[in-house]
């Protein structure tokens, strides 16, 4: 393990009051319990990590402090966390303070609103109700649309912006920022967030090694400090909604794309034409570098006629169905193989989760199934979730030496057999019986 931290100095400098001119304070317009709804959104799904424990240990002491410096003014960011990760790609992740964390909460939970209203149905991610599900489903609702159930021809134009959280223009973000946010206090917060540098003062977790894997113009540490937001923060997925939503009035609104939806940087236009859509394409490739100053990654921009399909957010539509992406399913399949039993459960039931959002997945959920079977567990009749149950330990560990082939003992563990009780109950246990007994 690498550890890297660097401090840097502050100075302070006293107000100067005179009889003309008084400087004053913005009023922290926050009540103490949306410090306290912040502090639960903060900690869901987080609540067993150190950090979060550290916390609450002293829950009642830290909030009071937290509370108490976002008031006077002393609040500052502190040491941010760097790592690697290496699915699906090499990644740079900063994870800030959990108590930073919760100030991220409480500044989305107050400006978040006022931004949605004004962003546009299909702009997805980092948005209540609007995940990869959403965006899949609004997609492949367009594309029924427009080629009137799969009857006419109709092409589709894909876009991917080229490393966009190290390219976004800070500056342009503040302004961005200030057309919607009046209140003096949550501006100078939003400005605070948006223009902590968490280079300053980081610790690197993991090999120090990992780092290069991650290309070096991708690196947050190689960009200039107006460019460029940490991957890994609420604050950061937020404001690059924020920052993308002058491109989404840009596609509607001067382009007049009726078919268009984005999730985070990837966006897709449909249209019947590819003359219109090449002149989309030109538009905006003039529009970004200008606007935004960010570009799009040429190697990842594709135009294409609809029935050879449209991989988006992990999903391919494709005429009459919607498919998971065959890449996923195979890394599904690989995991579910190699992770240790103990935590194979939640894991298959992660990837069950996944492929039960297409339409058309039951093979490949019938065959991560057989893989579950043949590991020792159990899973449910729709292949939806992995469950515990006798037939799980049945196939795990056949009762008699007669029978050494988890089929026979299911069937003696169930007694399938005509003259049985019919119960119900019963009549449920034997199909879910010989469902199992098929996989196998």
């Amino acid at each position: 393990m690498a550890t890297r931290t660097t401090t840097t100095s502050q100075t302070s400098s006293e107000r100067v009051q005179s009889a003309d001119l008084t400087i004053t304070k913005p009023h922290a317009d926050f009540l103490f319990s949306d410090l306290v709804q912040a502090y639960f959104d903060c900690r869901r799904s987080k609540r067993n990590s150190i950090t979060a424990l550290g916390f609450e240990f002293h829950l009642e002491r830290e909030l009071a402090q937290l509370d108490s410096e976002l008031r006077d003014g002393t609040y500052q960011p502190g040491k941010s966390i760097c790592f690697v990760i290496t699915r699906p790609k090499p990644r740079e992740v900063w994870a800030a303070e959990f108590r930073d964390r919760i100030v991220h909460h409480l500044l989305y939970n107050k400006i978040a609103p006022r931004f949605y209203a004004s962003f546009i149905a299909d702009s997805c991610a980092c948005i209540p109700t609007r995940g990869t599900l959403y965006a899949a489903q609004r997609l492949e609702s367009k594309v029924r649309s427009i080629t009137q159930n799969w009857q006419r021809p109709a092409f589709y134009l894909k876009c991917d912006l080229a490393n966009f959280f190290v390219s976004i223009d800070k500056q342009v973000l503040r302004d961005q920022l200030a057309k919607r946010i009046h209140e003096p206090w949550w501006m100078q917060l939003a400005e605070q967030v948006l223009f902590h540098d968490p280079r300053e003062n980081f610790e690197l977790r993991g090999r120090a090694n990992k780092l290069e894997l991650v290309p070096p113009h991708k690196r947050l540490t190689n960009q200039p400090n107006n460019r460029g937001l940490p991957i890994g923060n609420l604050s950061s997925q937020f404001f690059a909604n924020v920052y993308l939503d002058a491109l989404d009035q840009f596609a509607k609104h001067k382009l007049r794309a009726r078919h268009y939806i984005r999730y985070v940087d990837d966006f897709v236009m449909l249209h019947e034409s590819p003359q219109w859509l090449n002149d989309a394409l030109a538009q905006i490739n003039a529009f970004l570098p200008a606007t935004l100053g960010v570009q799009l990654n040429p190697r990842k921009t594709i135009l294409q006629p609809l029935q050879r399909g449209v991989d988006f957010v992990g999903q391919v539509i494709e005429p009459h169905r919607r498919t998971t992406r065959r890449r996923s399913v195979r890394q599904a399949f690989k995991r579910v193989n190699a992770v240790p039993l103990k935590d194979l459960r939640e894991t298959a039931n992660s990837y069950f989760g996944l492929l039960s959002q297409a339409t058309h997945s039951h093979t490949d959920r019938a065959q991560l199934a057989r893989i579950v079977l043949r590991r020792g567990r159990c899973v449910n009749l729709d292949f939806t979730k992995s469950i515990a149950g006798r037939a799980a330990d049945a196939i795990r560990a056949p009762t008699s030496p007669k029978h050494d082939h988890p089929r026979a003992s299911i069937k003696q563990e169930l007694d399938i057999s005509p003259t049985a009780a019919q119960t119900p109950q019963r009549k449920h246990q034997i199909l879910f019986a010989h469902r199992q007994m098929a996989l196998l």
